[in-house]
């Protein structure tokens, strides 16, 4: 048990009634987890107000509340602690809780629309194989040196992340690469977590049902690099316009890297190949599997990362060799019969306009593209017709389908895909609402040499509808299709 005042360290409070000195055991922000000797953390969300559920967390057990309203009526024996900003004092609280863990190994942030889940990895991967203990927060996985956990979110709760950061010094962890999301920032998620540096790649647009525009999106990635210590460095890809604009108010060492423009750290793209990439870095050439324009920068990014913490250059190129491409990131798989199957978790106008024009610029132009996508339910609407228009302009054939409908009706979704294609392209469309009914259209329709991108879900291994997960893993599926029709194909033969 810990005593409450210790875990107040650096919160801002309002006011206090009750006893900090008494005992607590544990931190919850979740009323259905509370037990004896529990505080309670009032969290308001979007959908739910923790402040609905003080009373219900007292009579589960917890000895103290943390809130910013005060409730009317106030319970003898239970400490009630009012604050300006719950999020904030949760973070806080839970990095006190686990004794400042991030304090106590190298943690790194990532953050963009586009590249955070492979920068990463493949730092994490890379560091691996440099001989170093590391750890992962992605949202793929969660990599507590070599145990893994599952996922949930891009950027956990602070509880989560302090917890894993906890179980990371006691493993020894020397380096832990971290996503870092805009919702994450926004809710205070990562406050009290102190980052060696931090690394953003793009901007482009999403999650503007929740930013609700782009500025307001812009100026919370911003606040990441706002907050890092002088002891940090920031890490800016000068390519995008927006980069530039992360730097303003940062206290960090400023570093930057880009392909096109000046920048401290400098790569051009030799060759591009469905086999890899030939970039020159800092004028060496390095071989990469990884493959397309938009790993350019995500393997320039962490280059930079792995000599600003230390590496040896020559030794950084060894490794960048090595590794290989992140789950459902550009994942592909070639049939006997040579159709090409591409698996990427592009799920942004900006990134399925990066695949597809990659898949563009390495084709012969002798093979149809045919593509399949969708659009998530309960998110960003506005860039459902710009996705449709992406697809369906850059690819011979698109196959509009359901994603993650979640709550929505998955027909509206692609309703409103539908409304984006411009007239010119609108015979080079399908749309079909069973996912995997689209995945086999795709492969009926494509002959020898041909390549079919399915983007949406990437590493995603469910689909979600009506609040319900059910299996479901679009490079599997696709992979089974095309063998079993190659089976047949030969059985007729």
């Amino acid at each position: 048990m810990i005593v409450l005042k210790d875990i107040l360290y650096k919160v801002k409070i309002d006011a206090v009634y009750g006893n900090t000195d008494t005992l607590i055991n544990a931190v919850h922000f979740d009323s259905r987890k509370v037990s004896l000797d529990d505080v309670f953390v009032a969290v308001p969300g979007t959908t739910v107000d923790g402040h609905d559920y003080i009373t219900k967390s007292i009579e589960s057990g917890a000895i103290a509340v943390i809130c910013e309203r005060m409730p009317a009526e106030l319970i003898n024996g239970v400490t009630y602690i009012s604050v300006e900003n719950a999020h904030h004092a949760l973070a806080i609280m839970a990095s006190n809780f686990y004794d400042n863990p991030s304090k106590k190994l190298k943690l790194i942030g990532v953050t963009g629309t586009n590249g955070k889940t492979t920068v990463a990895s493949l730092l994490y991967e890379l560091f691996k194989k440099a001989g170093y203990k590391t750890g992962l927060l992605s949202t793929v996985k969660v990599m507590v040196g070599q145990d893994r956990h599952p996922a949930t979110h891009t950027t956990p709760d602070p509880m989560a992340i302090n917890g894993y950061l906890k179980s990371m010094n006691l493993a020894g962890v020397e380096y832990c690469f971290m996503e870092v999301s805009s919702h994450g920032i926004d809710q205070q998620r990562t406050a009290g977590l102190e980052f060696v540096g931090g690394v953003f790649s793009n901007l482009t647009h999403d999650h503007l049902d929740y930013h609700h525009s782009f500025a307001a999106y812009r100026d919370v990635k911003k606040r990441f690099f706002d907050e890092l210590s002088p002891k940090a460095f920031a890490l800016v890809n000068v390519d995008d316009k927006n980069g530039a604009f992360m730097f303003q108010n940062t206290k960090a060492k400023k570093v930057t890297y880009a392909l096109k423009n000046y920048a401290d750290y400098k790569a051009q793209i030799l060759e591009n190949q469905f086999n890899g990439l030939l970039l020159k870095i800092d004028n060496n050439e390095v071989w990469s599997k990884l493959i397309g324009n938009f790993n350019a920068y995500n393997l320039l990014a962490v280059y930079a990362v792995a000599v600003e913490l230390g590496l040896e250059k020559m030794e950084v190129l060894q490794y960048l060799s090595e590794l290989e491409s992140v789950g459902g990131r550009f994942e592909y798989f070639i049939s006997q019969n040579e159709i090409t199957a591409i698996v990427d978790y592009a799920h942004t106008p900006d990134a399925l306009k990066n695949v597809l024009e990659t898949i563009n610029t390495i084709r012969t132009g002798n093979e149809n593209l045919i593509t399949v996508v969708g659009c998530g339910g309960d998110r960003d609407a506005a860039k459902r017709p710009l996705m449709a228009n992406i697809a369906a302009s850059l690819s011979n054939k698109a196959i509009f389908t359901s994603d993650n409908p979640r709550t929505e009706d998955p027909e509206k979704i692609l309703q409103e895909m539908e409304a984006g294609v411009q007239p010119q392209f609108y015979n080079k469309t399908l749309t079909i609402l069973d996912r995997r009914q689209a995945i086999r259209t795709a492969c009926q329709l494509a002959q020898k040499k041909d390549i079919i991108l399915i983007a949406g879900k990437g590493h995603e291994n469910y689909q979600e509808i009506n609040g319900v997960r059910k299996e479901f893993d679009d490079m599997k599926i696709v992979t089974e299709l095309l063998n079993n029709m190659n089976q047949h194909s030969q059985g007729n033969a």
